[in-house]
């Protein structure tokens, strides 16, 4: 059997049509030949094999994404996001297991159709754990009418599902919300009430002002450690006494000097080397 390895895609308006017409025209794969060409590729990693897996079912494909499309997202992508859960399906496939590949391929298509629809349905995400995911995609085919869940709705629906009731209505919440703006619409004539003009800027919010303001508390507390530890006792004392005493009243030159008993131009000396000594330690933290 021979597969052009060519397959149309949809890269214009309307051209979606034509993708879905000619992966019709894949001939679908009899059982021996399916497993003929899996076990080929498992074995040898036939890449070819596996080009006719994918192609005999993308088919498939389309028939699934087209059971997702009252979610408002285009049906090319949700099409492309199912030709990569097929993909991954033939990767995995084992035919030793007696199991058809339309049936191992249609939870990975599934899958993949899913993760997509989570990340581009809603700008928040609407589900995140395992229970909120179930709900996302069975309480609008379980819920009857537009009008908000009744107590014995909501026990039912949780029952079925498997879930608790408050995550039932905690979904329901979720999926009558929606997402404002920040930003005005370009044909709004009202711009000073989008929510981005009467929101207050805090200036220490800014990306730069953050990242200033921590490498400060880096250098003060990681660098002026390492600094202080690359002097010698007494340069340390000095530099502690004069310039990072807790007290309002640092010690002066004479004061030092008695303490060490040396003069108070050796304590400066000392005083200025060590600075320096500190400059070179800070500049290499930073």
């Amino acid at each position: 059997m021979s597969y052009s390895l060519t397959l149309p895609m949809p890269s214009a308006v309307g051209s979606i049509d034509s993708y879905i017409t000619s992966v019709k025209h894949f001939p679908v794969l009899t059982p021996e030949e399916e497993l003929d060409y899996a076990t080929r590729f498992r074995r040898d990693n036939d890449l070819d094999c596996a080009r006719a897996l994918v192609l005999s079912h993308l088919r498939v494909v389309v028939s699934v994404a087209r059971g997702y499309a009252g979610y408002g997202l285009p049906q090319a992508d949700l099409i492309q996001e199912g030709n990569v859960g097929l993909m991954k399906a033939v990767k995995r496939f084992d035919p030793e297991r007696g199991v058809r590949l339309v049936s191992f391929a249609l939870h990975w298509i599934r899958a993949e159709i899913h993760e997509y629809i989570l990340r581009n349905w809603r700008l928040v995400k609407i589900a995140t754990t395992k229970a909120q995911r179930k709900l996302f995609f069975n309480l609008r085919s379980m819920k009857q009418g537009l009008e908000a869940l009744r107590p014995q709705e909501v026990s039912r629906i949780a029952k079925e599902l498997n879930v608790s009731e408050r995550d039932v209505v905690e979904m329901e919440t979720r999926f009558g919300n929606h997402e404002t703006s920040l930003e005005p619409d370009a044909n709004d004539e009202e711009n000073n009430f989008a929510p981005i003009s009467y929101l207050a800027a805090d200036s220490e919010l800014e990306p730069d002002q953050m990242l200033e303001r921590l490498e400060m508390e880096h250098l003060e507390s990681t660098g002026l450690a390492h600094a202080l530890n690359s002097l010698d006792e007494r340069s340390r004392r000095i530099i502690q006494a004069r310039w990072l005493h807790n007290n309002e009243s640092a010690a002066t030159l004479h004061e030092l000097a008695a303490e060490f008993n040396v003069s108070a131009e050796r304590i400066r000396q000392i005083e200025q080397k060590a600075m320096s000594k500190m400059y070179d330690a800070l500049a290499i933290v930073r």
